[in-house]
């Protein structure tokens, strides 16, 4: 494998020095797309929010600025993602603002009805088994609670197709078959909005 198809699939599993490069450009890169994201959350006022595959922790720090009455995790399969996280987050955990830890979505450690808002930003693309996955944070969110999924592709610009051929083990899904996995998962009042000049998606559902 190539240095770059290298560092390009640190996007999956960030490792070493390349992972320590991909997470300083994903919390820079993805921040646009972050901010339009989460200006389409509805109108609630969480007390407990989880980001999850928090990566470098940018979105962590988003989420507690939007809602700092709230405590604001993150969780991460890769050690390195938890331990960038936890140095971009040094200020709010120090205050008890924030948990940055290790967990896979796909077995969550965590009680059932913990959050009131879930979020999952260019991470699903790398989940195992999206009813499964969805089905697990169906479980750890409150009655009501929120879960907003963002992903930089919809599956129809061409643009996921490419990644997916350089970037092991990764989906890029259509809305519809997100949409169809919530369903699944016990999810209801599901909500797709697209941005208007990019393929980006930002995919609303309550439990």
């Amino acid at each position: 494998m190539g240095i770059i198809k290298h560092f390009i699939n640190q996007t999956r599993k960030p490792e070493g020095i390349l992972g320590t490069l991909m997470l300083r450009g994903m919390n820079s890169g993805h921040a646009v797309l972050a901010d339009w994201a989460l200006s389409h959350l509805p109108p609630i006022a969480p007390q407990m929010a989880v980001d999850l595959g928090c990566g470098g922790g940018r979105n962590v720090a988003a989420l507690l600025q939007k809602y700092p009455q709230a405590v604001d995790d993150g969780i991460d399969y890769s050690p390195l993602s938890v331990e960038k996280a936890i140095v971009y987050n040094a200020a709010s955990i120090a205050r008890g603002k924030s948990t940055i830890s290790v967990g896979d979505v796909s077995d969550l450690k965590i009680a059932s009805g913990t959050y009131d808002l879930a979020t999952a930003f260019e991470t699903i693309y790398f989940w195992p088994g999206l009813e499964k996955c969805f089905s697990n944070v169906h479980r750890i969110l409150k009655n009501d609670g929120c879960f907003l999924i963002v992903c930089e592709s919809d599956g129809t610009d061409g643009m996921g197709e490419r990644y997916e051929k350089i970037i092991q083990g990764m989906k890029v899904y259509k809305a519809a078959e997100i949409e169809s996995a919530l369903r699944t998962a016990g999810f209801k009042d599901i909500k797709t909005v697209h941005h208007d000049k990019h393929p980006w998606i930002a995919v609303l559902a309550i439990k």
